[in-house]
């Protein structure tokens, strides 16, 4: 039974429990479609930057559909727009497995996109405005944990299924999908949203999106989600495996020992961050993952061998692990009834970072070097660190949150 639930959801709603659970299969389902991506793409006779552009595509639906998500999450709630957005996710999967054509490719896998922007933006919200103040820091430690297993599962699953055939994955992913989706619409449709607020026609959206730029709390948190996707979805993700062949000379084992030890120190530091931000608040938890992804980033910049690459890239994730905690509850604390669109802003935050980044970080590359990429992602989180120390702490009954009951409606508060 949910009600006695132990281990690491003790004492949350069992709401936590089932997101965490969708946010796994999500990820799963992901990370098996993902290593045959290219390849399929490949069959249609394309050159390699176009079928790299098919996992591009996606992202960058992902940032377009992001806006229109969180209004769609005002207006009609997050069980139903998170059903709608996982069951197109699906769909346009299954779909993309019957491809005759690269067109018919990109056009499906720019449509997951959109659904990805719905399901991600009103689990998030869902997940904010159901779980009290005080376990929201824990509960997003929990559900972004239930990603980075699912992301760290699928590839390997999804390499043996490719192996097999390059358009299982995608009907494997659709069917995968099933489950999340039921229960979106049936379990979720009934829980109650602590914050009060039932869905409602939201003012709009770029309205709500001044407001919350105006706002302190909201830069902080949206700039350390941005750096983070911007270093550790970014310039980790697109430079480090060419870094360790060009530079250290090894080969791409090498790469994965590294990810892998990111992804290990990303996931140990997840409850602890949770807590601490539960407990100290999120603004110092949010400065020392900025500050501690950063000294990652500089280590390896200075690095000049495999054992000084690994212990760079333990200590950006640890750093990255505290940023998937911190901002969100943040967010959290601060939204009220637009929060559809206040997540989206939040999320399209982090989207654009993990695609400015490769862009970026390659541009140094070829006109300066490796270090001066990895030494651009410092600066961009000693910057998000620096927003983060200016920003009022937002956690229930911290020196700086208003009395109960007192009404606030300043630009570092909630944001309407």
């Amino acid at each position: 039974m949910l009600g006695a639930r132990r281990g690491p959801f003790r004492g949350l709603p069992p709401e936590v429990a089932i997101l965490t659970a969708v946010a796994f299969t999500v990820a799963l389902g992901f990370g098996i479609v993902a290593p045959a991506i290219p390849a399929f793409a490949r069959q249609f006779g394309v050159s390699v930057a176009a079928a790299a552009s098919v996992i591009s595509v996606f992202a960058l639906m992902r940032v377009v559909g992001a806006l229109p998500a969180g209004r769609l999450v005002d207006r009609f709630g997050e069980p139903g727009v998170m059903a709608a957005g996982i069951a197109v996710v699906a769909v346009s999967s299954i779909l993309a497995g019957c491809s005759r054509s690269f067109v018919e490719l990109m056009v499906l896998r720019g449509s997951g996109g959109v659904g990805s922007a719905m399901f991600s933006i009103s689990a998030q919200a869902l997940l904010l405005g159901t779980v009290p103040g005080s376990q929201r820091g824990r509960a997003s430690g929990l559900f972004s944990g239930g990603f980075l297993l699912g992301g760290i599962s699928g590839p390997a699953v999804g390499g043996l299924i490719a192996a097999w055939s390059l358009r299982a994955p995608f009907f494997i992913y659709g069917c995968l999908l099933v489950v999340p989706a039921i229960l979106s619409a049936t379990v979720l449709r009934r829980v109650p949203n602590r914050r009060g607020a039932a869905p409602r026609p939201s003012a709009r959206p770029l309205a709500t999106l001044g407001r919350a730029v105006r706002s302190r709390t909201w830069r902080a948190a949206a700039s350390a989600n941005l750096a983070d996707g911007f270093a550790a979805l970014g310039v980790r993700g697109a430079l480090v495996p060419l870094f360790v062949h060009e530079i250290l000379h090894r080969s791409a084992v090498w790469t994965g020992f590294g990810f892998l030890l990111f992804a290990a120190l990303n996931g140990a530091a997840l409850m602890p961050g949770g807590r601490v931000a539960d407990t100290f608040g999120r603004r110092p938890v949010i400065i020392a993952g900025c500050l501690i992804s950063a000294v990652g980033m500089v280590m390896l910049a200075l690095t000049s061998g495999p054992a000084a690459y690994l212990a760079a890239l333990a200590v950006a994730g640890f750093g990255s692990g505290l940023l998937d905690v911190a901002p969100a509850a943040m967010i959290g604390d601060i939204i009220d009834r637009d929060g559809g669109t206040l997540v989206a802003s939040y999320q399209m935050a982090g989207d654009i970072g993990s695609v400015v980044g490769p862009v970026a970080g390659g541009f140094l590359v070829d006109s300066a070097s490796y270090g001066a990429a990895f030494g651009l992602a410092a600066a961009v989180l000693g910057g998000a660190a620096i927003l983060g120390s200016a920003a009022p702490e937002t956690m229930p009954g911290g020196p700086t949150m208003p009395p109960a009951g007192h009404a606030v409606t300043g630009p570092d508060t909630r944001v309407r």
